[in-house]
C-alpha cells in the first residue's frame, strides 16, 4: 500500500480536479506520482483519497472538472455527504444541518479562512451561518467537512467545520481557460421570466518558469421563480380568545389539563421572486525562491433579490365559537362581525461580500514550513438601510356592526375557509367595500467584518522515530457586526383615512375558499400614505457586537506500527480567550396608541438611551485522533475532541425587544444576553472503512456527542419600564372615545397613562440552561461497477438524542433542532462522451424552532438529474433537473393540522453549454 504524505495527497487531488499534468517542483528531486483522473469517476477517487488519508473523520466532494461541480447549488452537493442535511429556501438549498446540528452550529470557512454573514429581513435574524446560495458552484474546486475537532482548525463548528476550496493558478497547467452558459429553465414561474441566463469565465496564466502566476474567474446568474403558500401563523395557547371552547373531544389521557391552540390567521399567498447574483475572484501568486510562494486574492459576491408576494387572509380578532380535537386544537373557529385582508409584500435587499487576504508559505529548511494568513473580509446586508420587507393591508369597513363572518377548517391536511359576506351589498371583493387598514417597513441593514491574521508552522521528523511532525500556530481573530434594525408603521389608515382610489388594485383566482387573491403593490399603497401625509417615518435602532479571541495551538503527528499495521495518530490542544463588547442604541417605548380593537402602536421617546455590556471565555480544546491500517483495505478509526459553537448573534444584543402587543394580549417580549457562553461538545468517534476496490469502499460509523451550555429560552413575567415607569395598557382602561385617532395623530385618551393598569409581559431570555446528548450510526457504500460505467453512492445516517420535544407537554422543552434520519442514493453512467446521474434525497422530519410552541418541517424528499455530453476535449452540452418529482414541503407546530407553511415549487431545468482550453 502507498501511504501517501500531506503534500503527495493534495497534489493528487489537485489534479483529478482538473485532469492536468501538474507536476512537483519541490527541490527538483521530489518524484511526486500524479495522479490523472477526471469526470465523475474522478472526482469521486479524489473525495475518497481525502477521506481515506485522514486520520480524523473528514469527508469531501470535488469538482468533476474546472467550473464543474455535481450540483447547480454547493448546499445540494452537500447534501450527498453522509450524516449532511439541507435547509431549502425558495426550492433551493442554502444551510446545511450535520448529524443533527443546524446552521448556526457548523462554522464555514472559504481557504481555511472564517468568513462573514448578514441578512436583512427581520424574520430571518442575524446568524454567523454562512448562505450557500451567496457563492457560486463554478468557482469551487472542492469541499471538505471535517467532523472531528482538529487543534489546528478554527474553532465555531460543533456539527462540522466545512471548508470551500477555490483554485489558484499555481495548482493548475500554464494556461487554462473554461467558460459555461446556461439557461435557467423555472416551472413555477408565472410572472417573469421562466428563462433566465446563467454565465461563467475562468481564466488562469502563469509566467516566467511558473514564478508568476493569476487567475481571474466570474459568473452571472439570474432566476425568477414562483411559490405557493397555504398557511397559518403563531398557533398559540388561548389566543385569539375564546371563553367557552368546546372541548368534549379531548383525550384527557393525552391533553388532562384541556388545553386548547387557536391561530390568529389563515393565509393563501402567491410569491414571485427575482434574484441575481454575481460572483468574481481574483487570484495572484509569485514565488521569488522556489521555498517561497505568495499568494494574494480578492473574492467577491453580489446578491439583490426582489419579491412580490399578495396574500388573501383572515385575522381572527377574537373566536366567538370552536371545537377542539382529541388534542386540543381549535378545528373549526368562527367569528362573525368581522372582515377579509387583502395583503401585498414587497422585499427588496442585496448583499454585498469582500474578501481580501494575502498569504506567505515558506519552506524554511527542508524540515520546517511556516504559513502567515492574513484577510480581511466583510458582508453588508441591505447598504443604506432601508426597510428590506414593506407590506399594507386592506381590508373590508370595520365599524360597530361589520357584515362578514369568517371561519376556518382545519381538520385535514390542508385548510379551508368559508365567509358569508351577504350581508354586505356587492360583496367583500367589491372594490367599494374595501379600505386601507395598516402598512409595516422592516428590516436589518447588516456589517459584518472579520479581520483574521492566522500563523502556523509545521516541523517533519526527518530521522527515524514514531514522531512524524509538530504543527503549531497563533491566530487572532476580531468579529463585528454592525445593525440597523428598521421599524416603522401605521395601523390607523381605516375609516376612510387613507384615500385608496387611486391604488392599483385587481384580483386573481384563489383557492382553499377565497375566492381571489388581491394583486397591488405595498410600495404604491405607502406612497399613498406619504402624499396624504398619513407616513411616519420607521424608527430605528443600532445594535453592536465585537468579538476578540486570541487562540493558539500545538499537536504532535505519530506514524508507528502496532503487529505489522500501520498506526496514525494526531493528539493537540488549542487554547482560546474570548473578550465580548456588545451595544445597542434606541429610542425607548414610553408607552402605547390604542388605534384599533386589535392594534396598538409603539410610542417612542424623543431621546435615545446607550446601553452596552461586556463578556468573556476561554476554553482549551484538546483532540485526539487515531487510524489503524487493519490491512491494506481496511482502516478503523477512533477520535475524540472537544469543540465549541458561539450562540446566534440576535442573542446577544443587550437591549429589550417589544414583539407582541396587541390589544387583546398576551405581551411578550425578548431581552439578548452577551454573556452567553458557547456550546461546548465532547465528541466521540468510531469508524471503520474498507476500500475494496478502485474508487469503491463501504464504511460505518457511530458517533456521541455531549453538549453543554446549550441554549434554551428563560422565561419570567414581569413589567417593563419606559423613562417615565412601567409601561402602562390604555386598552384595559377603556376610556370613552378609544379606540380612535392616528398613529400619527393620537387621542389623548387612547394613548397609556400612568394610572392605566401596568402591562404583565412574558419576558423570554436566551440562556445557558440545558445540556443534551447526541448519538447516531452513518453507513456509506461507493461502488463503481468495474469498467460499465457504471455506479452508485447509498448513504443513511441516523441520529438521535436523550432530548426530544413533547408536545403534549405545556413547559418550555427542551430539544435540539435541526435532529433527523437522511439518506442520499446517487446513480451514474460515464462512459466515452456520455455522463448521466440520477440522485434521490431524502430527510426525515425534524424540529425546526424550539421554544413554547414548536415548529416541525415535515419529511422531505426530492429528485435530481444530470446529463452531459463531450462533443469534444473542449466542449459539452448538458441538461441538469431540480425536484423533478415536484415535491411540495410542509411545516406544522405542535400537531400535524396546525399548519403552518404547505409550500409549491414546480421543477426547475438547467440547459447549458461549457467550454475548457
Amino acid at each position: 500500500m502507498k501511504n501517501f504524505g500531506l503534500t503527495t495527497l493534495s497534489l493528487a487531488v489537485i489534479s483529478s480536479l482538473y485532469g492536468t499534468n501538474l507536476l512537483a517542483q519541490e527541490n527538483d528531486e521530489s518524484n511526486v506520482e500524479v495522479i490523472q483522473v477526471k469526470g465523475i469517476r474522478g472526482a469521486l477517487s479524489s473525495a475518497m483519497d481525502v477521506k481515506r488519508s485522514s486520520t480524523g473523520v473528514v469527508d469531501a466532494i470535488s469538482a468533476e472538472d474546472i467550473g464543474k461541480f455535481p450540483d447547480t447549488n454547493l448546499a445540494e452537493s452537500l447534501q450527498r455527504i453522509t450524516g449532511v442535511s439541507i435547509d431549502r429556501t425558495n426550492n433551493e438549498g442554502n444551510q446545511v444541518t450535520v448529524r443533527g446540528f443546524g446552521p448556526s452550529f457548523n462554522l464555514v470557512t472559504l481557504n481555511n479562512r472564517q468568513m462573514p454573514n448578514s441578512s436583512a429581513l427581520e424574520t430571518a435574524g442575524i446568524s454567523r451561518s454562512f448562505n450557500f446560495r451567496e457563492l457560486a458552484a463554478e468557482s469551487v474546486s472542492g469541499v471538505e467537512v471535517y467532523k472531528t475537532g482538529r487543534a489546528n482548525v478554527s474553532s465555531g463548528g460543533i456539527g462540522a467545520t466545512i471548508n470551500i476550496n477555490t483554485a489558484r493558478p499555481f495548482s493548475m497547467d500554464e494556461f487554462v481557460a473554461a467558460w459555461s452558459a446556461k439557461a435557467v429553465i423555472d416551472t413555477s414561474v408565472t410572472t417573469g421570466d421562466d428563462v433566465t441566463p446563467e454565465l461563467s469565465g475562468m481564466i488562469s496564466k502563469t509566467f516566467g518558469d511558473r514564478k508568476f502566476g493569476v487567475l481571474a474567474s466570474f459568473s452571472h446568474a439570474e432566476r425568477d421563480s414562483h411559490v405557493d403558500r397555504i398557511g397559518a401563523f403563531n398557533w398559540g395557547q388561548g389566543y385569539p380568545g375564546q371563553a367557552n371552547p368546546d372541548t368534549s373531544a379531548i383525550d384527557t389521557n393525552l391533553n388532562p389539563t384541556l388545553t386548547t391552540w387557536r391561530t390568529p390567521t389563515v393565509d393563501l399567498d402567491d410569491t414571485n421572486y427575482e434574484r441575481e447574483r454575481q460572483n468574481g475572484q481574483l487570484v495572484l501568486q509569485y514565488s521569488p525562491i522556489d521555498s517561497l510562494t505568495i499568494t494574494a486574492d480578492y473574492v467577491m459576491s453580489r446578491l439583490e433579490e426582489m419579491g412580490n408576494q399578495h396574500r388573501m387572509s383572515f385575522w381572527f380578532d377574537n373566536v366567538e365559537e370552536g371545537s377542539a380535537d382529541a388534542n386540543g386544537t381549535i378545528i373549526n373557529p368562527l367569528r362573525t362581525n368581522d372582515e377579509l385582508n387583502f395583503w401585498s409584500w414587497e422585499y427588496n435587499f442585496e448583499t454585498e461580500n469582500d474578501s481580501f487576504g494575502i498569504n506567505f508559505d515558506w519552506k524554511a529548511t527542508d524540515a520546517l514550513s511556516l504559513k502567515l494568513d492574513i484577510h480581511d473580509s466583510t458582508s453588508h446586508s441591505n447598504p443604506g438601510a432601508l426597510p428590506a420587507e414593506r407590506l399594507a393591508n386592506l381590508k373590508n369597513p370595520f365599524g360597530s356592526a361589520a357584515p362578514v363572518t369568517i371561519s376556518a377548517d382545519f381538520s385535514g391536511n390542508i385548510p379551508t375557509v368559508a365567509y358569508d359576506d351577504s350581508a354586505l351589498e356587492g360583496g367583500a371583493y367589491a372594490l367599494e367595500n374595501i379600505e386601507g387598514d395598516l402598512y409595516q417597513e422592516r428590516g436589518f441593514e447588516v456589517e459584518n467584518n472579520i479581520q483574521q491574521v492566522q500563523f502556523s508552522g509545521r516541523w517533519l521528523n526527518l530521522k527515524d522515530g514514531a514522531l512524524d511532525a509538530i504543527n503549531f500556530g497563533l491566530a487572532h481573530t476580531k468579529y463585528t457586526i454592525d445593525s440597523v434594525k428598521i421599524n416603522g408603521a401605521n395601523f390607523g389608515l381605516g375609516n376612510g383615512a387613507l384615500d385608496i382610489s387611486e391604488l392599483d388594485l385587481a384580483f386573481i383566482d384563489g383557492d382553499i375558499g377565497f375566492e381571489f387573491i388581491p394583486v397591488y403593490s405595498a410600495d404604491q399603497f405607502i406612497s399613498l400614505t406619504k402624499e396624504q401625509g398619513l407616513y411616519i417615518e420607521p424608527n430605528k435602532s443600532l445594535n453592536g457586537i465585537e468579538e476578540n479571541t486570541t487562540s493558539a495551538y500545538l499537536s504532535f503527528d505519530f506514524i508507528t506500527e502496532f503487529n505489522d499495521m500501520e498506526v496514525r495518530a494526531n493528539f493537540g490542544v488549542r487554547y482560546e480567550e474570548t473578550d465580548v463588547e456588545s451595544y445597542s442604541i434606541n429610542r425607548p417605548v414610553i408607552g402605547f396608541n390604542w388605534l384599533t380593537p386589535l392594534e396598538m402602536s409603539k410610542v417612542f421617546a424623543d431621546t435615545e438611551v446607550f446601553e452596552t455590556l461586556e463578556g468573556s471565555y476561554e476554553h482549551f480544546l484538546p483532540n485526539l485522533d487515531f487510524s489503524l491500517n487493519v490491512t491494506d483495505d481496511i482502516v478503523a478509526r477512533f477520535a475524540y475532541s472537544k469543540t465549541v459553537a458561539r450562540s446566534d448573534i440576535t442573542a446577544m444584543f443587550p437591549a429589550t425587544s417589544l414583539n407582541n402587543h396587541l390589544a387583546t394580549g398576551p405581551f411578550r417580549a425578548s431581552q439578548g444576553n452577551p454573556n452567553l457562553l458557547p456550546y461546548e461538545a465532547d465528541n466521540f468517534d468510531l469508524s471503520v472503512e474498507y476500500y475494496y476496490d478502485e474508487g469503491s469502499y463501504v464504511s460505518l460509523g457511530h458517533f456521541r456527542k455531549q453538549v453543554d451550555n446549550f441554549i434554551a429560552v428563560g422565561e419570567e413575567e414581569r413589567t417593563i419600564d419606559g423613562l417615565n415607569g412601567p409601561l402602562t395598557n390604555p386598552a384595559a382602561a377603556n376610556r370613552p372615545g378609544c379606540p380612535g385617532g392616528a398613529a400619527d395623530n393620537p387621542l389623548p385618551a387612547c394613548v397609556s397613562q400612568p394610572g392605566d393598569p401596568v402591562i404583565e409581559w412574558i419576558v423570554s431570555t436566551p440562556l445557558n440552561l440545558d445540556e443534551t446528548r447526541v448519538y447516531g450510526w452513518e453507513f456509506n457504500i461507493q461502488h463503481i461497477f468495474g469498467d460499465t460505467g457504471f455506479g452508485a453512492i447509498a448513504n443513511y445516517t441516523m441520529v438521535d438524542s436523550s432530548d426530544t420535544y413533547d408536545v403534549y407537554s405545556l413547559e418550555n422543552d427542551f430539544a435540539l433542532p435541526g435532529l433527523s434520519d437522511s439518506a442520499n442514493i446517487v446513480a451514474f453512467y460515464e462512459q466515452d462522451n456520455y455522463q448521466v446521474r440520477v440522485a434521490y434525497n431524502w430527510r426525515d422530519d425534524f424540529l425546526l424552532q424550539g421554544g413554547i410552541e414548536p415548529l416541525f418541517t415535515e419529511a422531505y424528499s426530492q429528485v435530481d438529474i444530470s446529463a452531459s455530453y463531450d462533443i469534444n476535449e473542449s466542449l459539452s452540452v448538458f441538461i441538469e433537473g431540480i425536484n423533478v418529482t415536484d415535491e411540495s414541503t410542509r411545516r406544522h407546530q405542535r400537531f400535524s393540522n396546525q399548519i403552518r407553511d404547505y409550500e409549491e415549487y414546480g421543477p426547475r431545468y438547467n440547459l447549458g453549454i461549457r467550454g475548457k482550453f
